[in-house]
């Protein structure tokens, strides 16, 4: 799923005042959390997950595997939360339109 410039600041304004929904802990990522974050995503569209780790590569490596196996779009990174994007069935959170 590709966002645009225009797109990405609608779901970064939304997404400002949540709160994360799932936090990757010393286990890092496993089925049980991807299935958390599948879940969420279904039902909020729109959500925030905190990753924690010092090492940069490594973050950035679970952010991408993330993105890759939920099918969402990464909205943005900021720190260790990263904020995902993936339409429900219901369309709950309307996008601006592409040109």
């Amino acid at each position: 799923m590709n966002l645009t410039t225009k797109q990405k600041q609608h779901l970064k304004g939304l997404a400002h005042n949540l709160k994360p929904v799932v936090m990757l802990g010393a286990n890092g990522l496993t089925e049980g959390v991807l299935a958390e974050i599948d879940s969420a995503l279904t039902h909020h569209e729109l959500i925030k997950v905190k990753v924690a780790g010092a090492d940069r590569e490594l973050k950035n490596a679970i952010v991408d595997a993330i993105v890759r196996e939920t099918q969402s779009a990464k909205v943005q990174v900021i720190g260790h939360v990263l904020v995902l994007f993936r339409h429900s069935q219901e369309m709950k959170i309307a996008l601006p339109k592409t040109k």
